[in-house]
């Protein structure tokens, strides 16, 4: 019985015909038995086991309780799925929300649903492999190289394609928050000489630049929000810092907080700062006409050197393969 089927195999599969076989059914058990898995229930005892001991070691040591990383309050579909679609360590769970933050991905269930499509992606592009890879192997011979690699590709960039996703989102909305900073602050200093406060200002910056600039007014507007709820005015900057990940954001954030500190004008440090901001995006664009030449060389001489040389030799080329055709000794 199994050498017929193992014969079946390699008559429609080709050599790796039973590889591939044993590794479909790898999957297809996998997922019948993960569901199962995840739906089994803790035993009651080994509850009560848990809690006696927390008790316990609460009443003797009254030390600090360590906080869950994840809330299961049944609410999200992926929260069965949280054991392994988050990071197992707080500080890799917060650098990874960070990251999605500053992608502008600011859900509760972010890191969750991003793990997610990275899961399932590896998954469908492993198994568009394998089936090129059986195709392959059964229309004609291939290397074992050649199909290990067919199989292993694919899986790799369905799996490194939503970080590259998230980090040329992040590169976006830096790039457009670090563009309009500058007309963001001279706004802000315009506010601030009416006689506004840097709250209302930062509220009036956030409505104006939604057009133009929609990543650096939703910032400024969480900024507002949170001001709005009390939270401390340098607390907020900071944390505006942080999700924005952009160092002219960090600088002004610490020129905002010392002055608060050491209670000088905001008019006039908002004024030194924003004439500082134009002046780095003048330099910004000079670098970047500079690199123009450098950059256009390559392209030049792919583009104009060949048809030059075409029009000038190819002539006298043909020229004289004419003439040695016809030359005969």
């Amino acid at each position: 019985m199994l050498t017929a089927i193992n014969d079946l195999l390699l008559e429609t599969m080709g050599p790796l015909g039973p590889l591939f076989a044993v590794a479909i059914l790898g999957i297809v058990l996998v997922a019948v038995t993960l569901p199962t898995m995840l739906k089994k229930r803790a035993d009651p005892y080994a509850k009560l086991r848990e809690s006696s001991r927390a008790g316990s070691g609460r009443a003797t040591t009254r030390g600090p309780t360590k906080k869950s990383l994840r809330s299961s309050k049944g609410t999200d579909k992926l929260d069965k799925f949280a054991t392994f679609l988050e990071p197992k360590t707080e500080e890799e769970l917060s650098s990874s929300r960070l990251k999605m933050t500053r992608a502008g991905y600011r859900g509760r269930n972010a890191v969750r649903t991003f793990h997610a499509v990275q899961f399932i992606l590896g998954i469908v592009f492993l198994l568009i492999g394998v089936i090129y890879a059986i195709v392959a192997s059964a229309t004609g011979e291939v290397s074992t190289t050649v199909l290990i690699l067919s199989v292993v590709v694919p899986g790799a960039i369905g799996y490194y394609l939503p970080k590259y996703w998230i980090e040329r989102r992040v590169q976006a909305r830096q790039g457009e928050i670090q563009n309009g900073f500058p007309d963001a602050l001279d706004m802000l200093l315009v506010c601030v000489e009416a006689g506004q406060s840097l709250d209302q200002g930062i509220i009036r910056v956030s409505r104006e630049l939604a057009s133009g600039y929609p990543a650096l007014a939703e910032e400024f507007e969480i900024v507002a929000q949170e001001i709005k709820a009390g939270k401390d005015k340098s607390t907020v900057l900071r944390g505006f810092s942080d999700r924005s990940g952009v160092p002219d954001v960090a600088s002004f954030v610490t020129v905002m907080i010392q002055s608060q500190t050491f209670g000088t004008s905001i008019a006039d440090a908002l004024r030194v700062y924003a004439s500082e901001m134009r002046d780095k995006r003048v330099m910004r664009a000079e670098e970047a006409a500079n690199k123009l030449p450098t950059k256009m060389t390559l392209g030049t001489m792919m583009f104009t050197v060949p048809p030059l040389l075409m029009i000038l030799v190819g002539p006298s080329v043909y020229d004289m393969l004419q003439l040695f055709a016809n030359f005969s000794p």
